[in-house]
């Protein structure tokens, strides 16, 4: 089906596309403040930025988790709406607690900044599949992959915009404050959002069941695709969650005699997936295939990987554009989350495209016990090699051997 240029404006910046945007923006924002804030907010309550800061991220990154299963669940038994209102509820309020830490006194300022940042997690995590849910089930196939890349590719500019918050404001609470203050705000735009179409078609019908996360496993191919789909965002999380939030440490072990702020490197990997994401959405439809474009998206990251761990970078600012290419690189992440939406039927659709992500973002945790457990036998540059190995190693794998769903049609159940 062809569109002129004025329906496909209508439709790529219709209601759900736009506050879809906004609404990734500011999750974005709220999801990367932690790591960008993590060394001054630890420093200024005087507490060990490694011993404190790697448990943080590993209770927010829980919270993902949990939150990705809670939240698809619900997307798919109450509708996607309910998944946009609450979950952007949940973490507006985490973060203005974040921003009170200072003045907790009923237990200890890293217990209660690890409770803050679980329940901060827990909220973040359904923003995002809910919202491409939505979008990708709103708007014809033809322009699904640009629809959900305009999504991803203005709101992981929520990054950039947290990152120069935190220095503009000078005070790391007041980027807490302005991030829930944000999402509160998103709430009076998201009256306007009406249901997806596609879900109210089966919302009503008891005969299908809806939600059951467990349906994942219960089934040998759907574990198969689920497994895989997964599998696809792990080198995004390599490269942001390991060399950029240890890029401190990267550095040291480059013999870069300056220290790189983690934030800024941060700063600049968004800047590029946010370029990427934008891309890749046309890339894909130019080449009519969500696999072939995630490929040579992962090559094209393998290559900087390697410049960068092979003492190429020299400067604190070759770092940032070796940070950009990375972004760049992995900016597919709108297009991963839309492949594992188009993977599944409209009853755990939801379910899906919530999980997926949150289950990447969620191995975060593994990949920083491996990246730990190598250090001290191997040193900090080959510990980021053997994650990297085994993130791309299953990166690559999982997206040759996906099923192809470009142009596939949503309207089924499983």
């Amino acid at each position: 089906m062809t569109f002129t240029t004025k329906e496909k404006i209508s439709y790529l910046f219709s209601v759900p596309v736009i506050v879809a945007a906004l609404g990734y923006f500011v999750d974005i924002y709220d999801l990367l403040l932690f790591s960008i804030v993590r060394i001054p907010s630890l420093r200024s309550m005087g507490l060990d930025v490694d011993t404190y800061g790697t448990m943080i991220l590993n209770w927010e990154k829980t919270g993902l988790l949990l939150g990705g299963i809670l939240w698809g669940m619900l997307g798919d038994k109450k509708g996607r709406l309910s998944v946009l209102f609450g979950s952007i509820l949940v973490y507006s309020l985490a973060n203005v607690c974040c921003g009170l830490l200072p003045h907790v006194e009923f237990m200890e300022k890293q217990n209660a900044y690890a409770l803050f940042r679980f329940i901060a997690g827990l909220g973040l995590a359904g923003e995002l599949g809910a919202g491409i849910t939505l979008v990708s089930e709103s708007l014809p196939k033809e322009l699904r992959a640009i629809g959900t890349s305009i999504v991803a590719g203005f709101g992981l500019f929520g990054a950039v915009v947290a990152s120069l918050t935190v220095e503009l404001a000078g005070d790391w609470t007041v980027s807490y404050f302005i991030g829930g203050g944000l999402g509160l705000l998103l709430l009076i735009l998201r009256i306007s959002v009406v249901e997806s179409g596609i879900y109210k078609n089966i919302a009503k019908n008891e005969q299908v069941a809806k939600g059951n996360f467990l349906s994942f496993f219960t089934n040998y191919n759907r574990f198969v695709r689920y497994m895989k789909c997964i599998a696809i965002g792990l080198p995004t999380w390599f490269c942001i969650g390991i060399l950029a939030v240890f890029a401190n440490q990267i550095g040291a072990a480059l013999g870069i005699r300056e220290e790189i702020d983690p934030g800024k490197a941060i700063l600049w990997a968004y800047v590029g997936i946010s370029a990427g994401d934008l891309a890749s959405g046309f890339i894909s439809n130019k080449l009519k295939s969500r696999k072939r474009a995630i490929f040579y998206m992962m090559l094209f990251t393998i290559i900087g990987v390697v410049l960068m761990l092979s003492g190429t970078v020299k400067t604190v600012e070759m770092y940032y554009v070796f940070c950009v290419w990375l972004g760049l690189g992995t900016g597919y992440w709108a297009l991963f989350v839309t492949v594992g939406a188009e993977q599944f039927g409209t009853n755990i659709r939801a379910t899906a495209a919530t999980t997926i992500p949150n289950m990447v973002r969620g191995t975060l945790v593994i990949m920083i016990l491996i990246f730990n457990y190598f250090k001290p036998s191997y040193g900090v540059i080959w510990a980021a090699v053997i994650v990297g190995i085994l993130a791309f190693g299953l990166g690559i794998y999982s997206t040759l051997t996906i099923p192809e769903t470009h142009d596939k049609d949503l309207d089924f159940t499983e």
